[in-house]
Formats: structure tokens, sequence, C-alpha cells
């Protein structure tokens, strides 16, 4: 049998997976079929194979997409060296996460911009889980709502300083910020990080209802972890938390059955659906033992996996996603794969990843799960490569 190729025309290697239960995410079901991919991409699963794998029945599930998360394996992003990104990003491949953006809180200026230029740097260049830009959640918040970020590092909002990150960035990943937008009285702030073509969210934030909506007017897509650094709720004074849920921005939870109640959760699923984005919010005690730790200058203890800071605030979390996504699904009385999908398509369309991430639609990375038939993790690919698993 003799094959014909174009001129320089190279082979791919197609590798199949069958007897699988793929994630669908537009309907967000898993169903009966195939996955195939070549050279570390998806590709229609009606091409021939030139190696067949057999999942034996299991989930398959797009990779895990983290937008917010502080650090985990002993380090927080702030302070991390080249070394130490490596070892979170394979921390977090190892979990089920395999995009993410490192989170930085609230720092000196000069510390963000050297921090930011470290992960810049590390984009494409890791092992383990993909870095896909960075969150930036402070410095410019509202010390009303700082909850464990140290009050001296705290800054008015400036938009020069959006200037200074994007260059470290160096168009290397997208950038989102969180930021307590009901003080960019002009919206200059707002204005600038569009045009650097930054994603928004609000959060640590006294907003007002009206306050929260002129915000989304001026580009705010996302309310960062909702109900958590913003005032409660009341029948008087709907707030930030009120236009969350009646409008059409995406909402940031924590699932972890600590920061917010079942119950609530249940209730912002219902008002949320898949604007619903799960994150961890995680610190660098993840995947760790009890102990002392900092995040955002303030020391934070550590017990039974819940994070205080020294004045009793909650401290980030030591969540895993995947733990996430079966709160979510415990809570709110939904199928798993309805939960899933907070935890892959809406994160990534959150901070507008979601051409790399968040699906298994042909031509995205070949970044995928399988779970066994209780939803636990049985292996990590990246890129059509298998990372973790039996």
């Amino acid at each position: 049998m003799f094959f014909r190729y174009e001129r320089n025309e190279v082979k791919k290697t197609v590798t199949r997976i069958i007897n699988a239960r793929i994630y669908r995410t537009d309907d967000a079901c898993f169903v009966p079929g195939t996955l195939a991919f070549a050279e570390g991409r998806i590709v229609d699963s009606a091409r021939a194979a030139d190696v067949t794998i057999d999942a034996h029945g299991a989930y398959l599930a797009p990779g895990l997409v983290d937008v917010h998360t502080h650090g985990r394996a002993g380090t927080d992003f702030i302070n991390a060296d080249d070394a130490a990104l490596r070892r979170m990003a394979l921390s977090y491949l190892e979990s089920g996460v395999t995009t993410l953006m490192p989170t930085l809180a609230s720092a000196p200026y000069v510390r963000m911009q050297e921090a930011t230029g470290r992960i810049a740097a590390a984009i494409g260049h890791t092992d383990g889980a993909r870095f896909a830009g960075i969150h930036f959640e402070g410095r410019y918040l509202n010390p009303q709502k700082r909850g464990a970020h140290a009050p001296d590092l705290l800054a008015s909002l400036c938009a020069d300083e959006l200037n200074g990150l994007a260059d470290r960035m160096t168009g290397k990943g997208q950038m989102h910020i969180t930021a307590a937008f009901e003080l960019d009285a002009d919206g200059s702030f707002a204005e600038r990080a569009r045009a650097l073509g930054i994603t928004l969210g609000i959060g640590h934030t006294m907003a007002t209802y009206d306050q929260a909506r002129l915000a989304e007017q001026r580009g705010v897509t996302a309310y960062t972890h909702l109900f958590n650094a913003m005032p409660p709720l009341h029948h008087r004074e709907g707030g930030a938390v009120c236009a969350a849920l009646t409008g059409d921005a995406f909402c940031e939870m924590i699932c972890d059955g600590f920061h917010i109640a079942p119950e609530v959760v249940r209730l912002t699923y219902a008002c949320k659906g898949e604007k619903l984005v799960l994150i961890t919010d995680s610190m660098e005690a993840t995947g760790c033992a009890d102990g002392e730790y900092a995040i955002a200058g303030m020391p934070v203890t550590v017990t039974n996996g819940r994070a205080y800071t020294s004045d009793g605030a909650i401290a980030g979390s030591t969540l895993n996603l995947l733990d996430g996504v079966r709160n979510l699904a415990a809570f709110a009385g939904i199928p798993f794969e309805k939960a899933l999908y907070c935890a892959t398509a809406s994160p990534a369309k959150e901070v507008g990843i979601y051409d790399m991430a968040g699906s298994l639609h042909v031509g995205k990375r070949a970044d995928f799960l399988l779970l066994d038939r209780d939803y636990g993790l049985r292996e990590v690919w990246l890129a059509g490569e298998k990372k973790s698993g039996k």
C-alpha cells in the first residue's frame, strides 16, 4: 500500500480513545463516543487512528480551569521563582487542573511587576498545568472589604500602573483584574484596562446596586468570589450581590462548604446556572499539612484545612477544584456534569481563554481527564500525553 503526501507534509500520528463517555460541553452531558488527537490537539474523531486506547467506560472530561488561585504546594505566586513555578504547575496538574490563571494578591507595585515577569517567562515552559495569564486580585480594593489583604498594601486605582503590568506580560497571556470599581469614579481605570485587553471583575467591594451596574456598563463581566468580601444581600439595599444574581455577569464562587453555606450555593446556581464559575481561591497551604503560612502580606494559620488571619478573617482556601465540582453537584442538587461546566467552560469564558481551554472541541489542546464511575480522578492528559494516573 502506498501513501501520497503533499510536499513538506509530515504524517501526524492520530491517537483515538474509544469506549469512553465523552463530555459534550454544548449541553453539559457525557455521551458514549471517541476522542481523537494528533500533535497535542483534538481532531475529528472520524479520522483513522494510528494508536487506539480503550477507556473501558471511563468518563472523559475537559481539564479543569482555575482562574482564581494564589498558590499551592507550599508557595504563593507572588514569591515563586522559576523552580517553584514548575513545582506548582505539576501539583495543579496532579489535582486535575490543566489550565490556570496564577493569582497575585495585594503587594507593593514593584513586587507585582517582578512576579508578573517571572510568571510570564514561565508561560509555555512548565511540564505541568498551563499558565494562561495572570489574575491580579489587588492592590485596588476597598479597605472596608480588604479581607485577608494587609491594609498597608492597598492602593488607589491607578490606570498608569496597568501599563507597567501589561509590559511585563509582553503579550504572553491573558490578564484579568479584580478591583473595587466603585472607587473608579470617572471610569478611567476600567477604560484603560479594557484598552489593554484586560478582563474585569469587581470584588472586595462596597458597591451599591447602582454602582455595580455602572461598573458592568464600563466593562466589568464578573463578580469575584461572590458573597465574600462584599456587603450581604439586604431587602432594602440589594448591593453588588443583587446586581450579580440578577444580571448577566459571571459569578465566582468558592464551593468548599465553608466560605458559602450549601443552601446559598443552591440559590446562586438557580439564579446563575452556567454563569457560575467555580474557583478555589487556594493559598500556599493547599496540598500541605496544617500550620503557619502567609497570603497578601498577612500571616495565616491553617487548622483542619481552613485558613484564617490572626484577626479571624478567612484567608483563601485549601480546596482542590475537583472537590469543588463534587460539592456544587451535592449542594445545588444537580448532576455532576452540570457542575463540571462551571469548572471548565465557565471560567475559561470569564477570562477570555475559551479558545484554548474549557471544552473538548476540535482544534483545542488535548487536555483532558479520565474519571472513574464515581467521578474520581483516574488519569490526567496534557497536550495528548498522559501525565499522571495508572
